[in-house]
């Protein structure tokens, strides 16, 4: 990824010297030109382009706080309510991820969204303690962490 980043500033630049306008425009014409020619030429390179992972990125911020506004529009349904009925739990949950960036992120993200907390995490780095303040199913609980935090930081980092 730093390889392409590179030479698209690189193809940026000379397009700069090459056009003799050493202007903003001229510079973002430039990187246009290196994102192009990155694509044509991606076979031969060996990793895959770099703009998909920050599509990527930009879909996790935008699923987290999707996550973080509904979060907190059930935190506040529960506590106005006139007899709140709370059902915490510990729950532990099995993760795929393997690099310690991708299960810290994953704690922090859990622990960020209102009503959860991450606890610990496993000695082996496979599960995750997880305090939730109020549900009902911990299966359910454990397939929707999994198919949008955990989902998405795959696509991010593999």
């Amino acid at each position: 990824m730093t390889f392409q980043i590179v030479i698209n500033l690189i193809v940026a630049v000379m397009w700069m010297f090459l056009k003799e306008t050493y202007t903003t425009a001229s510079f973002i014409g430039g990187y246009m030109l290196g994102i192009l020619l990155l694509l044509v030429l991606n076979r031969f390179i060996p990793d895959s382009f770099y703009l998909k992972r920050f599509f990527k990125t930009i879909q996790l911020v935008l699923l987290f706080i999707k996550e973080l506004i509904s979060a907190n529009l059930d935190i506040i349904k529960l506590v106005y309510k006139r007899k709140p009925e709370f059902e915490p739990a510990i729950f532990a949950m099995p993760t795929q991820l393997k690099s310690n960036w991708e299960i810290t992120l994953l704690a922090n993200l859990i622990t960020l969204t209102p009503g959860t907390l991450t606890v610990a995490i496993s000695e082996d780095n496979t599960h995750l303690y997880i305090h939730a303040m109020d549900i009902d199913d911990i299966d359910e609980a454990i397939a929707e962490i999994k198919n949008t935090f955990e989902k998405a930081i795959m696509e991010v980092t593999r």
